[in-house]
């Protein structure tokens, strides 16, 4: 590995700033939501399923091209590559990686920098400034670019300081923070009237509605997304990973982790709801759904730290910095990806490039801010809805059809060498070949 390009010094570093990726908004805001609106723990059960099945063999896939080709997403691809149709062909998947990425925090921002603003609300009511905690609470063009562009630098600060100063140093501080965090609302909020419903709800599935159509789109995507696949993260990821680490066994821990605190997450929220409905606010929408979306983190889980009384400012300032926190961990390796091929491929110093990426990037937040009800859906659909599962498909299709097999096992075998006798070779090649790319095709084309 070049000494310049830096690398994560341990695998727990690796762990904490893969899972750091992995967990997000995603996982603490966009699954329970997503659970909320789709059938309780009928989501949950699809979403464990399809996390293992489609989207862990997908996101080996882009380690692996991130460690072999010790480089950024279109270079590592382009070296995997043997002619010039395949070299095009790697640079469009790779760079369309980079671009979704860049999108992904373009709104990404936006959404943080709301959870920032909201976590500082408990702050100034204690301090008796109500005129500063309702701006702070309240939609507007102004405090919306003030906390996005507060995040931004946030993300930017980190980036500049390169992999190990930077990505993995702050991804061992703000990961331990968040899973500490999160139990610790998880165990405060089962003291409370009506979370036993919410945790019925949540854990109680019903099988009739794992097949629907809406459920499985959902799921895929929410699996997709909270493992920043499609985005090139995972394979300038891959690329800072020691050759003598077991590629194997350390997918499968980010992955876990990565589900986990997804599961958590519900455990969290889902169970909330249910107190807020105990106490008086309307959970479910006028057709007898479960509130999701925004109206659930911004509406309905406040409410309930209003009614908590004094210990309810805490407690919603905890849960706002751990949302923060979510966000933090995913938005440095979104940044990293575009910053990886900028220096490496126009030879631009990383600071300088990590500067202008993000201020770019930031330029992008503001404009969708600015035409809100235009851009702000249609930057999400067509970055995680479309974005996201075509990109990692084809990833798929390279590694399967494209990256030669002896190759492959090669890869594997620095610091597994006996993984080609294992179940994971016995299966993975031919699943990555045949099932990923045509279950997520018939997913995403259904969605259509």
């Amino acid at each position: 590995m070049s000494v310049s390009r830096g690398g994560f010094s341990s695998r727990f570093g690796f762990i904490m700033a893969a899972a750091g990726s992995a967990v997000g908004l995603g996982n603490i805001w966009g699954f329970p939501t997503q659970t909320a609106s789709n059938g309780g723990a009928a989501f949950v059960l699809v979403y464990l399923v399809l996390a293992f099945c489609l989207a862990y063999p997908a996101f080996m896939a882009e380690l692996l091209i991130g460690r072999y080709g010790q480089a950024n997403a279109v270079t590592s691809m382009q070296k995997m590559s043997r002619n010039l149709w395949q070299k095009r062909f790697a640079f469009i998947i790779g760079f369309s990686g980079i671009i979704c990425a860049a999108l992904i925090l373009s709104f990404y921002g936006i959404l943080a920098g709301w959870m920032m603003s909201y976590a500082v609300e408990p702050v100034t009511t204690m301090l008796g400034f109500n005129d500063l905690s309702s701006w702070l609470t309240a939609q507007s063009i102004t405090r919306n670019l003030f906390f996005t562009a507060l995040f931004m630098m946030l993300t930017i600060s980190i980036i500049r300081r390169g992999v190990e100063q930077g990505i993995e140093k702050w991804s061992k501080r703000l990961m331990p923070m968040l899973i500490g965090l999160l139990i610790l609302l998880i165990i405060y909020v089962f003291t409370l009237d009506g979370s036993r419903e919410g945790f019925i709800a949540y854990l109680n599935p019903d099988i009739s509605r794992v097949f629907e159509p809406d459920l499985l789109i959902n799921a895929l995507g929410s699996a997709f997304f909270s493992l920043s696949l499609g985005t090139s993260v995972m394979v300038i990821y891959g690329s800072y990973i020691s050759k003598k680490e077991n590629l194997v066994t350390l997918g499968a821990q980010v992955t876990l982790i990565d589900v986990s605190i997804a599961f958590l997450a519900g455990l969290l929220i889902i169970p909330s709801m249910y107190v807020a409905q105990a106490q008086g606010v309307a959970i479910f929408g006028d057709d007898g759904s479960l509130i999701s979306g925004p109206n659930l983190v911004f509406d309905i889980l406040p409410t309930l730290f209003d009614g908590m009384g004094g210990i309810g400012l805490f407690v919603g300032f905890g849960f706002f910095v751990l949302m923060s926190i979510a966000a933090l961990t995913s938005s440095i390796s979104m940044l990293e990806g575009p910053v990886s091929f900028v220096v490496e491929r126009h030879n631009i110093e990383r600071k300088k490039a990590t500067t202008f990426i993000g201020f770019g990037i930031f330029i992008i937040s503001s404009l969708i801010i600015l035409n809100f009800d235009v851009l702000f859906g249609f930057v999400i659909s067509l970055s995680t809805v479309y974005g996201q599962p075509l990109i990692a498909m084809f990833c798929c299709v390279f590694v399967g059809w494209i990256w030669q097999r002896s190759d492959i096992l090669a890869e594997i075998k620095q610091g597994n060498d006996k993984v080609e006798y294992g179940l994971f070779w016995k299966i993975w090649p031919w699943y990555t070949k045949f099932v990923c790319p045509s279950a997520i095709a018939i997913v995403f084309f259904h969605s259509l």
